[in-house]
């Protein structure tokens, strides 16, 4: 019997196409991650802080009921293209136009003084947004483990997705922070709120169409039992799955290391005051992050999943200590902190590009680990795990963070009909502090549960042993058994 492990079903040309769909979603995702939603509410929309920070927290709360659901009417769908694949070729439009709707708010409510119109707004155009892209997430990710019965094929799927996106995906980052200071600095003619606007029309075109080459060109190779199991099946298989529960506690858990992104907003918008400078200390940790995805393959050949997440959670740490108590006194000092910040920033891209793949990975491993155990398979479930995990952490962190902001001194009020910052005598301080130190503290805590998480080494290996004769079947079945050169 041939070895399935060295056979591979996914061609390059569909590797692509998963990566530059993952590209499009990152593209309209990256508006909404870290301080660039807080910053929208507050500075551009003029929302105060303490509705916005309830309106992210009861939003991602809801997440943790909606996804793991999402995902089990995933798991029961049963059609001739598979159960993943129709979501993928529906969400695209739906999601272009919230997208769009979303980041309209402060252009369609320019006349409108009253602030409970306006969070009504904000609550209902989130809400809006957040239900497709759930939608169109869990089945693009469960797609990962679907798409071959070959764990190599996964892993270039997975890595594809990670390093496309981060290439195509983060140019609307790049983009709206260099419109900002350009706006900022009235030098193009357009507000803040028209800045965001045009972001948002680019992500719900461009970046749409690149999502749905996922729905058009990837195929469901892993094929699913006839039995459709019901929606409380499917939401109960998460607490039969050890391991994806451990993933679950640790992510929960280090939650609010996700304060980072959202103070980094912050500190390059109110305390250097150069927004696109961001870019600048972040370019040669993405040269070295791209380099990573070569190096990965290595890597795992000298440590397992585990041993890499406990590399990961010491080393930030450390260099994070190190880093804050260097630029304590210098927090403001563009000559201090842009050296120090771009060598952080290459140490921690080399973990952030393996931390975007292992942990998608080990999600597939705990799948691979149900089927061993029950001869079903949940990706449905088991990938909305991993998006309500990144949504909740998301939405704790940017609560919590835009919670902080009253209390840390900063604050907008509206002068010349602009949003200006109004800050305390510590405030800078401690920005600085929340940006560069706490998620780091907090995050470390994170690697707890993974002490106990055990589908490594030899009991890997034992499960994927067992799953082959399973697999050659059912890649005879799907494929008649070719393989793609």
């Amino acid at each position: 019997m041939a070895d399935n492990q060295q056979k591979r079903y996914v061609s390059p040309k569909e590797t692509l196409a998963y990566g530059f769909s993952n590209a499009g979603q990152v593209f309209g995702y990256n508006l909404v991650a870290g301080g660039y939603l807080s910053m929208f509410f507050t500075k551009v929309f003029g929302i105060p802080a303490a509705a916005v920070s309830t309106m992210i927290l009861f939003l991602g709360i809801w997440d943790t009921i909606n996804d793991p659901i999402m995902g089990a009417v995933v798991d029961k769908t049963r059609t001739r293209y598979g159960k993943l694949r129709p979501y993928l070729l529906f969400v695209p439009l739906p999601l272009s136009i919230t997208t769009i709707l979303l980041f309209s708010g402060p252009l369609i409510l320019s006349d409108v003084k009253s602030i409970t119109i306006k969070i009504i707004y904000m609550y209902i155009s989130y809400f809006i947004w957040e239900f497709f892209y759930t939608i169109g997430d869990i089945p693009f990710w469960g797609m990962s483990a679907a798409i071959s019965p070959n764990p190599a094929d996964r892993t270039r799927c997975i890595s594809s997705a990670r390093f496309i996106s981060g290439i195509v995906g983060g140019l609307s980052t790049t983009i709206l922070v260099m419109l900002m200071d350009l706006s900022n600095n009235h030098i193009i003619g357009l507000s803040l709120a028209q800045v965001f606007c045009l972001m948002a029309v680019i992500a719900g075109t461009f970046g749409m169409a690149l999502f749905s080459l996922s729905g058009i060109f990837c195929k469901e190779r892993v094929v699913q039992t006839v039995k459709e199991p019901s929606v409380i099946e499917g939401f109960k298989v998460l607490f039969k799955n050890k391991p994806l529960l451990l993933i679950v506690c640790g992510n929960i858990i280090g939650a609010l290391s996700g304060l980072a992104g959202v103070f980094q907003t912050y500190y390059f918008a109110e305390v250097i005051n150069i927004n696109s400078l961001m870019l600048l200390i972040g370019l040669p940790g993405t040269l070295i992050g791209w380099a990573t995805y070569l190096v990965i393959p290595k890597l795992k050949k000298k440590f397992d999943n585990r041993q890499i997440v406990f590399l990961n959670g010491i080393t930030r740490l450390s260099v994070a200590t190190l880093v804050f108590f260097i630029g304590l006194g210098h927090y403001s000092s563009v000559k201090v902190i842009l050296p120090l910040l771009i060598i952080r920033n290459i140490i921690f891209s080399f973990f952030d590009t393996i931390n975007m793949v292992i942990p998608t990975e080990m999600i597939g491993d705990t799948i691979d680990y149900m089927e061993w155990k029950t001869g079903e398979r949940n990706e449905g479930v088991s990938f909305s795990v991993l998006t309500f995990i990144s949504k909740l952490t998301g939405s704790i962190s940017t609560s919590v963070a835009t919670a902080l902001l009253p209390i840390i001194g900063l604050s907008y009020v509206t002068i010349n009909g602009e949003q200006t910052a109004v800050k305390g005598d510590h405030t800078d301080m401690l920005i600085w502090t929340f940006y560069s130190l706490v998620p780091y503290v907090l995050g470390v805590l994170s690697i707890i549960p993974y002490f106990w998480y055990n589908l490594t080494g030899d009991k890997l290996a034992q499960i994927r042993s067992d799953l082959k004769e399973r697999y050659e079947d059912l890649s005879q079945q799907v494929s008649g058994g070719e393989v793609v050169e």
